[in-house]
């Protein structure tokens, strides 16, 4: 293998000589070493890209750590293998970490002769910046994409949170949990380019650059490095973690969604944030799908003309007697036309109990159409009221006239309205499935209260 290496040292070849005869194996904390004192390789390995694209960093200095700042990212490794995909000049920073101190010591800039555009040239990649020659800008999710919930959600740090495997402990809607909008700076985005490099950028919602540097995606660790730039965040998160640039997991990463998580590290203990992203395209282009909204069956039902007067009654001439449903599923709470209860035990003792069963068991109420009348009965333990009873049929309500449905003193449930509204009704099985007769409705709920009333 042919390969070229850039030796750096920053000292003269007489220098050399003495420092290698002399040079303590060991430091003190006396001061910082001398840059002359400090070792590195960094190798072109030109038989891997003929372009000098593969980048080898090596610390040879023992007891000492380098930051290697290689513009696409950093890293402290001993040994840290860098691929350029594109060609250019690359000024490497390298710091020194000393038992004496941090030393700064002399950049180093290598030349890239040629593209190898394989090393971005991956769906991941793709998915990230839209392509080689291409850019893609993304937006936190508001929640209202149909993919997350909100903008950030939360993750044990305890279990496994990994490209594609983790579950989200809480995911609050909107909002990050306690960030005002001004905290979440809506409308701002983040771009990845790979127009001529792996450019990042951010940006103010009217196209203001606020940031601008570079990245690296990993795509077999899946991790996102930064460098000059930060991905989007919350003002109120940002002293919370240590971290927000190197090495960040990348947990999702699909054409339309980016999900990234970074460690919390401040007093409240190590939590994964999970970071919410949506491409800026589909965000400026989604159209939320038009979906009927889910009703109990019945519910605020259509009646042809005079349907109503002869499901209560049976017809002209007839009558028809109800009962409270009280084996089945008497009492429930509709809001936005949707029930929960399921039987008598949903509500028991504080809602339905046995003096409500007690009363059902002994009381009746009728609806008939005798004597050209609409004629109103409630036979209440034995105790019968008579009336006359009307239909509004513009709102599907029943007007008792002076009198209510089924009463029961000792309940808070017990219905005082005359005028009852039909809430549910089954058009052509009302014979098995009954009715339900709203009492009282609820506006800040929209939510009505109502009774089941059955054929017996």
């Amino acid at each position: 293998m042919k390969n070229i290496k850039v030796l750096i040292t920053s000292f003269l070849m007489t220098a050399l000589m003495l420092v290698s005869s002399c040079s303590p194996e060991t430091y003190t904390l006396d001061g910082p070493m001398s840059k002359s004192d400090i070792h590195f390789e960094i190798t072109q390995d030109l038989t891997v890209d003929a372009g000098g694209n593969t980048v080898i960093l090596k610390n040879t200095t023992p007891g000492v750590v380098l930051n290697w700042d290689y513009v696409t990212g950093k890293s402290s490794k001993a040994v840290q293998s860098v691929q350029y995909a594109f060609k250019g000049s690359y000024t490497i920073k390298i710091t020194a970490v000393t038992g004496g101190g941090i030393v700064e010591l002399d950049p180093v800039t290598i030349v890239v002769s040629q593209d190898n555009l394989n090393y971005v040239n991956d769906p991941l990649w793709t998915a990230l910046s839209g392509g080689v020659g291409k850019k893609k800008s993304w937006v936190a999710d508001t929640g209202k994409y149909g993919l997350a919930p909100g903008a950030m959600s939360y993750a044990d740090a305890s279990k496994v949170v990994e490209w594609g495997n983790f579950s989200p402990n809480w995911e609050p809607e909107g909002n990050a949990n306690s960030s005002s909008d001004a905290d979440m700076h809506w409308g701002r985005y983040m771009t990845f380019s790979l127009e001529g490099g792996p450019f990042m950028t951010v940006h103010e919602k009217d196209g203001t650059t606020i940031q601008n540097g570079s990245y690296f995606l990993d795509i077999n660790a899946h991790t996102l490095s930064t460098n000059g730039t930060t991905i989007l965040r919350p003002d109120n998160y940002i002293a919370n973690v240590a971290n927000w640039n190197e090495n960040i997991k990348v947990l999702t990463l699909t054409e339309n969604q980016l999900r990234i998580a970074v460690l919390r590290t401040n007093s409240e203990g190590p939590w994964w944030y999970i970071w919410n992203f949506v491409s800026k395209d589909y965000a400026d282009s989604y159209v939320p799908p038009v979906t009927e909204p889910v009703l109990d069956e019945g519910y605020n039902p259509v009646f042809a003309p005079g349907e109503l007067v002869t499901m209560l009654t049976g017809g002209a001439g007839a009558g028809r007697v109800w009962q409270l449903d009280a084996a089945g599923n008497p009492v429930d709470w509709v809001a936005a036309g949707k029930g929960w209860t399921v039987n008598a035990a949903s509500s028991s003792d504080w809602g339905w109990n046995p003096g409500w069963a007690a009363v059902a068991g002994n009381s009746w109420v009728r609806f008939d159409q005798w004597g050209g009348k609409l004629n109103y009965t409630r036979s209440q333990n034995g105790v019968v009221t008579t009336g006359i009873f009307t239909i509004n049929a513009a709102t599907n309500e029943i007007n008792l006239g002076t009198d209510t449905l089924i009463q029961n003193s000792e309940s808070w449930m017990s219905p005082t309205t005359n005028t009852i509204k039909v809430v549910k009704a089954y058009n052509k099985d009302y014979l098995q499935k009954g009715i339900w007769l709203g009492t009282s409705y609820d506006a800040g709920k929209d939510e009505w209260f109502v009774f089941h009333y059955i054929i017996p």
